[in-house]
């Protein structure tokens, strides 16, 4: 029997085998990465938090990081969660109760568009 090779990894590996981040954050919180983050280079972070990092040059959501990485939502929460507690990313402050502002629906909507 011929057993072939796949690249597929499964998504626990790409979060070290959690399931949980160290800071809970609202999956509609807006993270992006600090400039001296950007600047890092080598031994570092791994592939998938490089990946978050330069998805986050710009303010994104969680789940706007899980779509456009095309990772899991559950592996992007636990890996930004990684990030904002090294400080390499920073979590902006997102509405309260009264719900989500004009500026993030509106974004939401555009990519969705995009998709």
């Amino acid at each position: 029997m011929d057993h072939q090779t796949s690249s597929f990894v499964r998504p626990f590996v790409m979060s070290g085998g959690r399931t949980r981040a160290e800071v809970e954050l609202p999956l509609e919180a807006l993270v992006s990465t600090v400039e001296s983050a950007m600047g890092a280079d080598g031994a570092g972070p791994v592939h998938e938090h490089r990946v978050v990092l330069d998805l986050c040059r710009h303010p994104r959501s969680i789940m706007e990081v899980a779509a456009l990485a095309g990772i899991p939502l559950g592996v992007a929460r636990v890996l930004v969660g990684d990030l904002a507690a090294t400080g390499e990313l920073t979590v902006h402050r997102t509405v309260d109760r009264v719900g989500p502002g004009v500026d993030l629906l509106e974004r939401v909507l555009t990519g969705l568009h995009e998709l």
